[in-house]
């Protein structure tokens, strides 16, 4: 049995492997090398990184966090990760990053047909706010505004039937 992916802090060391992941993992809408750099050092940015036991990135994950608002900027696994509950380790360790910067409220952008995703943000307490139509490129396909209130809890939103 292998372990588990050490979560840590990603740095601009790792950019070629996060954009690789990212054009890997969102093909069409994958954010620019240029893009993913700024991302990585600019303020107000929380990035971790799934790091596998030969020393890839097989996940990454993006927070903004200005005043008591975050926006969850990106969240990407290798597909072999999949399933094993790493996309919910990050995000829970994203959440806790917002938490730790004073955010008392948090928003996300899912694509429509994003089943998956969107039961995983459902089950950190993220509820349907909105939609932007036509929002990803160049599949015109809708995104989904999803909110959560931060409480002072350990681990939160409360993850709904999570363990």
């Amino acid at each position: 049995m292998s372990a588990a992916p050490v979560l840590r802090a990603a740095t601009l060391d790792d950019l070629d492997a996060i954009w690789a992941l990212e054009a890997a993992v969102f093909t069409n809408e994958a954010w620019s090398r240029d893009a993913m750099r700024e991302e990585l050092s600019a303020r107000h940015r929380v990035y971790l990184a799934l790091e596998g036991e030969d020393g890839r990135v097989v996940g990454y994950g993006g927070l903004l966090a200005v005043g008591t608002e975050g926006d969850i900027q990106t969240i990407a696994l290798d597909p072999a990760v999949r399933g094993a509950g790493e996309g919910r380790r990050l995000m829970r360790a994203l959440l806790d990053a917002a938490r730790d910067r004073g955010v008392r409220e948090v928003f996300l952008e899912v694509r429509a047909d994003n089943p998956v995703a969107r039961g995983l943000y459902a089950s950190f307490g993220f509820a349907e706010i909105g939609v932007r139509p036509r929002y990803y490129q160049p599949d015109d396909v809708d995104a989904i505004v999803m909110r959560a209130e931060l409480d002072d809890a350990d681990s939160a939103p409360a993850e709904r039937g999570a363990r």
